[in-house]
């Protein structure tokens, strides 16, 4: 528990959770449809920091096996509400996912962010990530070109 706030790892069932979000939380509403869906896939797992019942940040991290190598957990996304930033909620939902990748059997745990983006850079860095390389982005769209 970081400053009262609450450190949780979601699955199914637990919808009813993500009814009460502080704004900025995440990038907009949640949509319950695609919430439920999230939550209920096998491989996505979902850590929230609740004040109370009110969720007030999230990292959600996927993880996947190769037919060579061990399971990792990729970090797809983590977010705070402004009113809780800088009071290491970040921190504490990044360690509880690293905590989760290792019951999971992650050997790593990976993530990527914009060369840009300096005070993610640096929060990266002060938990204990190593900056490896500069992938290059590439996205489709999946109608076509």
């Amino acid at each position: 528990m970081v400053d009262g706030i609450e450190i949780r790892i979601l699955g199914p069932g637990d919808l009813g959770v993500l009814a009460d979000v502080e704004p900025g939380t995440f990038d907009g509403p949640v949509a319950p449809r695609w919430a439920e869906a999230a939550l209920d896939a096998p491989g996505q797992h979902l850590a929230v920091a609740l004040d109370g019942t009110r969720v007030v940040g999230f990292a959600m991290g996927i993880h996947y096996a190769e037919p060579d190598k061990a399971p990792v957990l990729y970090v797809d996304e983590v977010g705070t509400a402004d009113a809780y930033r800088r009071r290491g909620v970040a921190t504490a939902l990044m360690r509880a996912l690293l905590d989760h990748a290792r019951t999971l059997g992650c050997t790593r745990v990976w993530l990527m962010t914009e060369d840009e983006n300096e005070p993610a850079r640096a929060f990266y860095a002060a938990i204990g990530g190593v900056e490896e390389q500069r992938p290059v982005y590439i996205t489709f769209d999946p109608d076509g070109p």
